[in-house]
């Protein structure tokens, strides 16, 4: 997850993470390296690099060499070596590497690698979007935008990550933690009331809320008479991570194609026309304003032109809840144009008579952390151009394509049943269709878009993806479009590690790096406790105390379960060097957790208080609609509860991870791959915590357990409460069963019974997102019907023509990663040392193939079924280890096409040992 910068010593490591491992952010340092001619995007092949540098030049010699065979590894046979000379300009936020690469030979890829993914790839419509929420998604990041796909008139609105309201600010109140004993008494003697008003009064976070997430402006282009079109497509291509517009006017065809590129960290819009002359564009760059919150003397933004050919726009963010504003920004548009004219008046931009016109777009803010917003925006925007600007269109938009593939084609998904007659309709028309007509192409399409966003939306280097991803319009969006951690947040990234993505994840370390230290504060003076804390939001800002209200904000346990996000990454990885990363922050977790944990006087659990079950209403005598103090609206109920059944499953959860981990590091089980990268954690470190590891240990069976209620369901409180709200859209008892692992079918089938209970008297309701976790759990409880159901309910109920996803009216792409996530788990299951195939499949998906997903335990999974039934797959894995197959029969497994031992089990497992790197096909037995 880590991305360290090139060092003078030799670094091994795989092409797949070349972007990673070549471009690094620092404080005012990015770098792009772009491999020309060696297909360094290619997963599956090893690089290794030897390096020479000053100041101002680097030297590389770099060797490409096959990988160890994988079923999902492209065959590569390349024999040689690439000297590569690069000169280095350094300026300031942007080193530019231009590279010359010389080989002795490339050898193409051997299989199909180089061809389409299967399945539908592109979303598709027959006419422009007539809103921001019909319009197609961008990024690359840290830029992103939208595209209208006008005819006469297009619309790009755009957004950059780190232009937010406020600046840096602390939120922290010194002491507040002195109400605590209070709370806590009023808490257990049953005044909730009392309770819930004094840790608003005094508990709170300064300001009470957080800032927000800002668009950037807009880019607007008009292309005079060409009113009346024909023909027209409008489409985004998620195998190339390219958007087009396409229409006939005038006898002429005009084509725009639009990407974001992370290779030269511009936006490039590139027209043209099948005629020679036909083009002709005006373009104007605007900004945007949050007139609700902001005057003219402390939020603005000033457009000008820079002849011959640019145009700038500049501005300062928002104040906002009494934090001054700190960001200023810079977007800047240059064009060139073959043939015609270029010039620029009265700040628009005008191309007269062109064959073609290329419009090169770059953005940037003074941001560098939460800290510190000391970079030059000017600066970052000219060196980004100035690189952009060496490359020709072809070159921008090979390199763009080459990079996003290397992410997007690590997983390719085939769902058969749909006829090519449905296939070929536009997107808008089979989201219509499928609530009554099945269409499991459609399912693939949508997984893959999924996957695609969180490259869009989250690169290593970047900010993490918050409510909207990357795109939002509004400067007053719903919920601040923050970084909401009581299932959003989490959420965004569930899709990443099973989907081949794991390195995407890198923001979101970041970012609980950056809350560990700010929240270190929060957690002494708030809660008197050691340790780091993160309630239920953060922003740019990092803000971690209690926030909005206490029906929101007295919430403990946000960073315990990012952290339970973190640690899949190594349980997918099985690599040290993610555990050692990691640690340190798990270990400072288990510290706050274990100082907050109080004995109930009553039951004598261990439980938080106060907390409470996001966001839902306990029915507990007398809870009912209130005005709140804090938030100063009408309310439905009260929340605040002692030891909800979700905190109890993270903390277990957490508290186990931290076991381990302290195991593995103190002592690698054999066969693990040696630890790469800063070895963050020494034995004395370790030994040292022994005494933490010894609570832990003796805090896990004293925690309230799972509990099965009176309607035989997973108990969401301590006592036995109905809900107000029966179809509440949160499942927070369920954490345990997904994306928890402590409740599973055949390990704990009792409870798993009493989720689904849970889940049934949930509905199919709720939003976007709540949909897309029923998904997972039903695919947990392998109810593959079931989850598919519910997926058809997220496209016909809460869904865009767009197929990203609804919050009620407001565009969250939270949905579409937890129901991407969700696919997966329909397809491949893994739990300890047991992996499942096919564990929740449809009666609809009765044949298909998939390739690349990921396994927990470094397992990389192929398979291909017909008819419901799995007719082969193959399975390869990093780490030496024992694998256990639920088959539901008797399978032949072969290695290079001779049979290896397999114990079979009477359950319907077999289970067999595994080699590094070592491919196994399992076949059937007929």
């Amino acid at each position: 997850m880590r991305t360290p910068r090139p060092s003078s010593a030799k670094a091994d490591t795989t092409a797949a993470s070349v972007a990673q491992r070549l471009s690094w952010y620092s404080r005012d340092a990015h770098a792009a390296l772009d491999v020309v001619g060696v297909g360094a995007h290619f997963p599956g092949t090893s690089l290794l690099f030897d390096k020479s540098r000053d100041a101002r030049r680097v030297s590389t010699t770099l060797l490409v060499r096959p990988a160890p065979a994988g079923p999902m590894r492209r065959r590569l046979s390349y024999r040689a070596t690439a000297r590569v000379r690069a000169t280095c300009r350094l300026s300031g936020w942007a080193a530019v590497l231009v590279l010359q690469v010389a080989t002795a030979a490339v050898a193409q890829p051997t299989d199909s690698s180089t061809v389409r993914a299967p399945g539908s790839t592109a979303l598709w419509y027959r006419r422009p979007a007539a809103s921001w929420n019909e319009a197609l998604p961008v990024g690359n990041g840290r830029l992103g935008a939208m595209l209208f796909g006008g005819v006469e008139r297009e619309h790009l609105q755009l957004n950059e990550e780190t232009l937010w309201t406020g600046g840096p600010y602390d939120p922290v109140v010194p002491g507040a933690g002195a109400a605590l004993p209070e709370v806590r008494r009023l808490l257990f003697a049953g005044d909730i009331v009392g309770a819930h008003d004094l840790f608003g009064r005094r508990m709170m976070g300064v300001p009470y809320e957080q800032m927000k997430y800002q668009p950037l402006g807009d880019l607007l282009l008009t292309f005079p008479g060409h009113a009346d079109a024909t023909d027209y497509r409008r489409e985004l291509d998620v195998d190339e991570a390219i958007a087009r517009v396409r229409y006939r006017s005038g006898g002429v065809t005009y084509t725009r194609e639009v990407f974001i590129s992370a290779v030269a960290q511009v936006l490039v819009v590139q027209l043209t026309a099948d005629r020679p002359g036909a083009l002709s564009v005006a373009a104007e760059l605007r900004g945007a304003r949050n007139p609700a919150h902001s005057n003219y003397g402390t939020d603005y933004f000033q457009m000008d032109e820079v002849p011959p050919a640019s145009l700038v726009l500049t501005g300062k963010n928002s104040d906002y809840l009494g934090v001054p504003a700190r960001l200023r920004h810079e977007t800047r548009l240059v064009a060139r144009a073959s043939g015609g004219t270029v010039r620029v008046e009265h700040r628009t931009l005008r191309v007269s008579g062109a064959d073609t016109v290329t419009l090169l777009l770059a953005a940037a803010t003074n941001f560098v952390d939460y800290r510190d917003v000391s970079a030059d925006p000017a600066e970052r925007v000219r060196a980004a151009l100035v690189g952009a600007s060496a490359r020709s269109y072809a070159d921008l938009r090979r390199a763009h394509v080459d990079e996003h593939r290397g992410w997007f084609r690590r997983v390719r998904l085939a769902l058969g049943g749909t006829p090519d007659s449905v296939r070929a309709l536009p997107t808008d028309e089979r989201i219509q269709r499928l609530a009554t007509v099945p269409d499991p192409d459609l399912a693939a399409l949508y997984y893959q878009f999924g996957r695609y966003l969180l490259i869009a939306s989250s690169r290593p280097g970047t900010q993490a993806a918050n409510l909207q991803g990357i795109w939002n319009d509004n400067p007053n969006p719903w919920w601040d479009s923050k970084y909401t951690v009581n299932i959003n947040l989490p959420m965004n990234y569930w899709p990443a590690e099973s989907g081949a993505l794991g390195e995407l994840v890198q923001p979101l370390e970041r970012l609980v790096r950056d809350v560990a230290a700010a929240g270190t504060a929060t957690a002494r003076e708030h809660w008197g406790a050691r340790g780091w804390v993160l309630h239920q939001n953060t922003d740019l800002w990092r803000s971690t105390t209690p926030m909005d209200g206490p029906s929101w904000g007295a919430w403990p346990v946000g960073g315990a379960w990012l952290m339970t996000q973190l640690y899949e990454r190594f349980r997918y990885t099985a690599d040290v060097a993610e555990l050692q990363a990691l640690y340190p922050l798990l270990r400072e977790q288990v510290r706050f957790l274990l100082d907050i944990l109080v004995a109930h006087p009553q039951r004598q659990w261990l439980v938080t208080a106060p907390s409470n079950s996001p966001e839902n209403f306990p029915a507990w005598p007398g809870n009912g609609p209130y005005f709140d103090e804090v938030s100063g609206i009408e309310l439905q109920a009260r929340t605040m509860t002692a030891g909800p059944t979700m905190d109890m499953q993270i903390i277990r959860e957490v508290l186990r991870e931290f076991v381990e981990a302290n195991a593995r590091l103190t002592m690698p089980p054999p066969g693990a791959p040696p630890a790469t990268g800063t070895v963050t954690v020494s034995a004395n470190s370790l030994q040292a915590d022994s005494a933490l590891v010894a609570a832990a240990r003796a805090a896990i069976p004293r925690l309230a357990p799972n509990q099965v209620g009176k309607h035989g369901q997973l108990q969401e409180w301590l006592d036995d409460w109905d809900e107000l709200e029966p179809q509440h859209r949160h499942l927070s008892p369920l954490w345990g069963l997904y994306p928890g692992s402590e409740i599973t079918p055949d390990g704990t089938p009792a409870l798993a019974a009493a989720a689904a209970v849970t889940l049934d008297r949930r509905g199919t309701g709720g939003c976007g997102w709540s949909y897309a976790w029923k998904m997972g759990l039903r695919a947990r409880l392998t109810q593959g019907d079931s989850a598919w159901a519910q997926f058809r309910a997220l496209l016909s109920r809460s869904s865009l023509s767009t197929l990203l996803s609804l919050c009620g009216r407001a565009m969250q792409v939270d949905g579409n990663f937890g129901a991407t996530a969700a696919i997966a788990e329909m397809l491949v299951q893994s739990h300890g040392e047991v992996l499942r195939r096919l564990p929740a499949l449809p009666a609809d998906w009765r044949e298909g193939k998939v390739e690349g997903l990921r396994g927990r335990g470094g397992i990389s999974v192929d398979g291909a079924w017909k008819d419901g039934e799995l007719t082969g797959a193959t399975i390869s894995s990093r780490v030496a280890r024992t694998v256990v197959l639920r088959t539901g029969g008797r399978v032949h497994v072969l290695v290079r096409g001779k049979r290896i031992g397999v114990r079979q089990a009477a359950t319907g497992t077999a289970s067999f040992a595994m080699a590094p790197g070592v491919v196994y096909d399992v076949r059937p037995v007929e």
